[in-house]
């Protein structure tokens, strides 16, 4: 699967994850998890592990990730 995804397909993906629980707007740790091993896997092949990939993409530290801070991850998977 490409990582060059259009902008509303990233949004289709991640409001399919963020409803699993809670906040359908944000992305709990274990949905972030699904949604990478499932649409992005190469990205855990790397050095970091998830848990220093979720610190990095949670920015304001509210122990979820929101839309615009998962669109970080999707300009590292870009380049």
């Amino acid at each position: 699967m490409s990582a060059q995804k259009s902008p509303a397909e990233l949004k289709s993906i991640f409001e399919k994850y963020a409803a699993k629980e809670g906040d359908p707007n944000q992305l709990s740790k274990e949905e972030l998890k699904q949604l990478i091993q499932t649409e992005f896997p190469s990205l855990l092949k790397g050095p970091s592990s998830l848990d220093d990939l979720f610190q990095e993409l949670d920015k304001n530290r509210d122990g979820e990730v929101s839309f615009e801070e998962f669109q970080v991850l999707v300009k590292k998977i870009a380049q």
